[in-house]
């Protein structure tokens, strides 16, 4: 007597295909390994040795699921790219990150068809549409590189708006130049109407339920601290869905709703940001896993010069020339813009719009995804490998990630104080000054300070340095968080402080 069910290999197969990606790209990404390899790149592989043409373990036929899946885990990826995007990433970057992500679009888009029409010899349209498909940096692949790789805050700001808004832009190009090409009479007119809906109508959108919603969970009591990164995604959710609804961008929406949400809701920050990071990672292995096995390696030999010299268009040409042009006037200095132009990484967003013309029956919709593919391995190979050495080398690396908060909420169920982390950095005012000197914030005690794995107990005289963590016992408020982290930056009147040391 046995119970078996028809999904048991399925569910098999799936965990151990992630088993194997995980803990390959562990490995070979660690510090002690002499081969760093981009985690996407191994996904991918791993993608490819199972299937069709590999172990032949599992194999997709139907690329309009693969789209449509892929499509769902952008949208994971970027919602928690908007969660750690913090608002002052906006004032840092706006105007040059939303320049990258727009007209920056345009010229990449340009200059890399051009090149595909000399290179592969074919017609402007095919050429065209080929250079808007990879026109756009991946969130996915971005977001990745930029956890293992501390930046200059502006230039993470800029990378992080740029990839979190830019894909409406290659979006519209490639919708527009389908219907073109399938026939369709698309003018100026149309095209500049697209634009304006899908760009501020996903603003729109993703600023109303962003604000509705970061209301909602600083306000709402659910008892379990669990449930509200789950709420969290829905909110995320409905954001997408409700600006795809009125024809507005879906992926604007949904990053500015986690901007919003991740800014306006403090108190369950580390709650929320631990799930959505753990969410994020499994939607970029799921989807480069994915994206492997529609690749058929037989096909890749064939492309495999033309699409070189395509990859070396777009890498050396098309992108630093965007970068260059959309940064005039912003102060970037040219050490800067060379990690922008290197850290614009492709990933997973070409290769989801190139399933968009196979799909679409596109005569040359096989060689336009083969194409693609084989530029996106180039990107994610030579760039992804390349960028930590190059920005030691610039000398722009720095000590702490950008995106790594000043101060974070672990609530205490049950009572009405939370207990609150403050990490000091080197750029913090409390750096290098006692206690006594910076007295907390009213109703806000320091508990304890960690130092190098050490607990100690803190005294007026005690010296914070660079590294230590400063843990406060502070009365519920909704702005406790944010008080703390002015205090930190020394932005807080120390008159209206309260003890030092806790007693």
């Amino acid at each position: 007597m046995e119970l078996e069910l028809g999904v048991d290999p399925l569910v098999l197969g799936v965990a151990v295909l992630l088993l194997g990606a995980v803990l390959t790209a562990a490995i070979a990404s660690s510090p002690g390994s002499r081969l760093r390899v981009p985690g996407a790149l191994l996904f991918l592989g791993i993608g490819m040795l199972a299937g069709d043409e590999g172990l032949a373990l599992f194999s997709v036929d139907d690329a309009t699921l693969v789209r449509d899946l892929g499509v769902v885990a952008l949208l994971l990826i970027l919602f928690e790219g908007g969660l750690t995007t913090k608002p002052t990433d906006l004032r840092l970057a706006a105007i040059p990150g939303m320049l990258l992500a727009t007209v920056g679009v345009l010229i990449t888009a340009a200059i890399t068809g051009f090149g595909v029409w000399l290179v592969l010899g074919v017609d402007p349209m095919t050429a065209a549409l080929l250079g808007a498909v990879v026109a756009s940096t991946d969130a996915a692949a971005v977001f990745s590189m930029m956890r293992t790789t501390p930046l200059p805050r502006k230039v993470s700001a800029l990378l992080r708006i740029e990839s979190g808004a830019n894909d409406p832009i290659a979006v519209m190009l490639t919708a527009g130049l389908l219907a073109t090409i399938g026939g369709a009479t698309v003018g100026p007119g149309d095209w500049a109407l697209f634009a304006v809906t899908q760009l501020l109508g996903g603003v729109a959108v993703g600023a109303a339920i962003g604000v509705a919603g970061a209301a909602l969970l600083r306000r709402i009591n659910l008892g379990v601290e669990g449930l509200y990164p789950i709420l969290a995604l829905a909110i995320g959710g409905v954001g997408y869905g409700v600006a795809a609804t009125v024809g507005a961008s879906g992926f604007v929406a949904v990053y500015l709703v986690g901007l919003v949400v991740g800014a306006g809701v403090p108190r369950h920050r580390r709650s929320v940001l631990g799930f959505h990071e753990a969410m994020a990672n499994a939607a970029e292995v799921g989807l480069f896993l994915m994206l492997g096995l529609l690749v058929f390696p037989s096909r890749l030999p064939a492309v495999a010069l033309p699409a070189l010299a395509v990859a070396a268009v777009l890498i050396f040409i098309a992108r630093p020339a965007a970068v260059a042009l959309c940064s005039l006037g912003s102060g970037l200095p040219w050490r800067s813009q060379a990690v922008v132009s290197w850290a614009g990484l492709r990933g997973a967003v070409p290769i989801v719009l190139a399933t968009f013309p196979f799909t679409a029956g596109v005569a040359d919709g096989a060689l336009i995804f083969d194409v693609v593919f084989f530029v996106v391995l180039v990107s994610v190979l030579v760039q992804g490998t390349t960028l930590q050495p190059l920005v030691r080398w610039l000398g722009v690396q720095v000590a702490r990630p950008a995106w790594s908060p000043v101060a974070e909420a672990l609530p205490l169920d049950g009572l009405d104080v939370d207990l609150v982390e403050v990490m000091v950095g080197d750029d913090l005012a409390i750096a290098g000054k006692a206690l006594k000197d910076l007295p907390p914030p009213a109703r806000a005690l320091v508990a304890a300070v960690v130092r190098q794995g050490r607990v100690l107990i803190p005294r007026g005289d005690t010296v914070l340095f660079a590294g230590d963590v400063l843990l406060l016992t502070v009365q519920r408020e909704q702005d406790a968080v944010g008080r703390l982290t002015a205090w930190a930056r020394g932005e807080e009147d120390p008159g209206r402080g309260g003890s030092p040391a806790g007693g």
